[in-house]
């Protein structure tokens, strides 16, 4: 997925930097992403430690954790499932909220109208089967991962779902098949939550903590508002021309409370390693991090330059360079 402050381009970066400060094999650590986003760092650890601990408090990112960390379906089912849902939204062609509420027929031009009558269609299909026990939990998430993946590559939109373009672009105007959310099948008890990530700290214990929180007042709740309606898929009134949902706003992305909630959380954190991803750009400053994790334990940093991207009509645009750091302690 095309995500805001995605971490796929900085992952490596990120295993070497921890493997580094640790020192040792990961094989018996406890791992947590507690910002897990699209899960990309979770599944970047996934094969080298005892056990991750995934969390967002995004019921969309939620969703994506519950198959990327979790699964361990079978290939051979997987296959099945998603030629069935691809021939379900084929035959059955259901009208549902996606079509009367984020659709050109609504005035919301998030999809053509097309594929939101098959995103309705495959979303309707999927909670039926569930319901029935045709499919459980593990290929309930997986479907779902699917489902969202592969709208996300046809939304009309310039990145994130704060608006909608005036005009179909060339690439939502493609037919909705769903593709398989592929996942690295697991035999570890992983753990994976929705929950506010400054509550979840005080009930889970591990060895790496690693925290990617949102880095300004943009609110993801609001970012992938559609991303939320269709994983949920609950009834509401959507609000205003972008037909937004309530959500939940984040003390992360707020400037008079995010120093709080970062020392909060640090004091609570029962993990002896620390790392901390946020870029120059961000709501702390450098000194403010880095008075924070001094007070906790042994300090340090490293960092990298990163392009940074820019909504436009072409999903992203590359636009300057930012610096990201990760800070690092050791408690």
């Amino acid at each position: 997925m095309n995500y805001i402050g995605s971490k796929l381009k900085l992952s490596s970066f990120i295993f070497s930097e921890v493997k580094s400060v640790v020192n040792t094999d990961l094989k018996d650590f406890v791992f947590c992403d507690l910002f897990s986003g699209t899960s990309i760092v979770a599944r970047t650890f996934k094969p080298y430690v005892k056990q991750i601990i995934s969390n967002d408090m995004e019921f969309y990112s939620f969703v994506l954790a519950k198959n990327y960390i979790e699964n361990n379906i079978d290939e051979y089912i997987v296959n099945l499932l998603i030629n069935e849902l691809n021939q379900a939204i084929l035959e059955k062609k259901l009208n549902g909220f996606i079509y009367y509420n984020y659709s050109e027929f609504a005035n919301r031009q998030y999809f053509t109208n097309e594929n939101a009558i098959k995103i309705d269609t495959a979303r309707i299909t999927i909670e039926e089967w569930f319901e029935n026990s045709y499919i459980n939990d593990k290929e309930y998430y997986f479907l779902l991962t699917s489902l969202l993946e592969s709208a996300d590559k046809l939304a009309n939109t310039a990145s994130v779902y704060g608006a909608f373009l005036k005009k179909i672009k060339k690439s939502a105007l493609k037919d909705l098949v769903i593709e398989k959310a592929e996942f690295l099948p697991t035999n570890q008890n992983n753990l994976v939550f929705n929950k506010n990530a400054n509550e979840l700290i005080k009930t889970i214990k591990g060895d790496v903590l690693y925290l990617d929180p949102p880095y300004n007042s943009r609110e993801y709740g609001a970012n992938y508002h559609l991303l939320n309606t269709i994983a949920k898929y609950d009834e509401f009134i959507p609000k205003g021309k972008t037909g937004l949902r309530d959500y939940t706003r984040s003390n992360w992305c707020k400037k008079a409370k995010v120093y709080d909630e970062l020392e909060e959380l640090v004091k609570n954190a029962n993990f002896k390693y620390i790392f901390l991803s946020y870029n120059d750009e961000g709501l702390l400053s450098f000194n403010d991090i880095k008075n924070i994790f001094s007070k906790y334990g042994k300090y340090s940093y490293v960092s990298k330059d990163y392009q940074r991207f820019k909504a436009d009509n072409d999903r992203v645009q590359k636009q300057g360079k930012t610096i990201e750091y990760l800070h690092i302690l050791i408690k």
